[in-house]
């Protein structure tokens, strides 16, 4: 179940799905995502959904991985990255290779100590870690070319604007639980404009760390 068939499976779900950037599906054909999963779970890892990684957090659908990778970087390579919700790294690793050092941010300790260990097993050496609160982003590194927030607060926080570079994107679920709403923010001449990519469903994006 985690062959090169099932993989190229998956892909072309993808494609027909819409998603057309090469560089996006490659990562998802090569990231061995039945590492991020329980070994329970690793038969299902190549289906086209999300599945539990424990603490009550998911490893999220990889149509949606790949649709926030190929949102943020539409406008080309963002050289920094702000990604809140490290989560059991996946998105981090799909991510790695597009951009030129990831600052992820993660409030469960004992998930980001896991996805740490794991990246660095994959040799993906880019990406600075922090267990901290993503609510207020990570502002010693700002401002970012691009923010990916992979848990979904009510409303945008501001904080995360005011760290996004001229020209960068913020791609980030936001809404209560049934009605979220994936949004790409572009930061243009000092304004913001807003694009919606369309319904989602991502656990909350919860404050403080633990």
């Amino acid at each position: 179940m985690t062959s090169a068939r099932t993989r190229e499976r998956l892909v072309d779900r993808l494609k027909r799905q819409g998603i057309a950037d090469e560089t996006v599906l490659d990562r998802i054909r090569n990231v061995p995502r039945h590492l991020f999963v329980d070994e329970a779970l690793a038969s299902r890892a190549y289906e086209d959904t999300a599945l539990p990684i424990g603490q009550g957090q998911t490893i999220s659908q990889p149509f949606i991985v790949a649709r926030m990778t190929e949102a943020l970087i539409a406008g080309g390579r963002p050289e920094k990255v702000l990604e809140i919700g490290t989560g059991c790294g996946y998105q981090t690793a799909v991510l790695s290779p597009l951009c030129g050092t990831i600052y992820s941010i993660e409030r469960i300790g004992a998930i980001q100590r896991r996805a740490r260990r794991l990246l660095r097993e994959l040799d993906i050496y880019n990406v600075r870690f922090k267990h901290g609160d993503g609510w207020k982003g990570w502002p010693t590194h700002a401002p970012y070319d691009g923010i990916l927030v992979t848990a979904a607060p009510p409303n945008l926080p501001e904080v995360l604007l005011e760290q996004l570079a001229p020209g960068g994107r913020l791609v980030i679920p936001v809404g209560p639980a049934g009605r979220q709403t994936l949004v790409a923010y572009t930061h243009q001449g000092g304004q913001f404009e807003c694009e919606d990519l369309g319904a989602v469903s991502f656990v909350p994006l919860l404050q403080g760390r633990t």
